[in-house]
């Protein structure tokens, strides 16, 4: 079951990078609250973007992840928004547009307009 979620952490100059592979479900998205939080304990300054790029199922526990996260850094000084990127995985952006997320989420389409805070059209 543990291979279900893949999540490796990139510390960058200019960012956090969580990388996600797998799926997101009831069964790993604890895995990503857990590494979400870990994440925001170390930026120091910098922007954390999760690359959801290569997620394969993503259900209500991950959208549950996100809003945790989303809240957490936002109760942080100095706040800056997770930054979100989505590509065109359906699997991952289908969720969060037909909860209306993507309204309040920072999304992107690629790690390096996320960690410039630049969003692509």
């Amino acid at each position: 079951m543990e291979q279900l979620i893949g999540l490796r952490r990139e510390d960058r100059p200019d960012a956090v990078v969580v990388h996600v592979t797998g799926a997101v479900d009831g069964l790993t998205a604890t895995r990503l609250r857990t590494v979400i939080a870990t994440a925001l304990d170390r930026l120091d300054g910098r922007p954390l973007v999760l690359d959801l790029t290569e997620v394969g199922f993503f259900g209500s526990s991950g959208l549950r992840a996100l809003a945790e996260g989303t809240e957490q850094a936002a109760a942080r000084p100095g706040f800056e928004p997770l930054r979100i990127v989505v590509d065109h995985n359906r699997p991952v952006l289908r969720p969060i547009e037909l909860t209306g997320y993507d309204a309040v989420l920072a999304l992107y389409h690629d790690v390096d307009a996320a960690v410039a805070g630049t969003v692509a059209e």
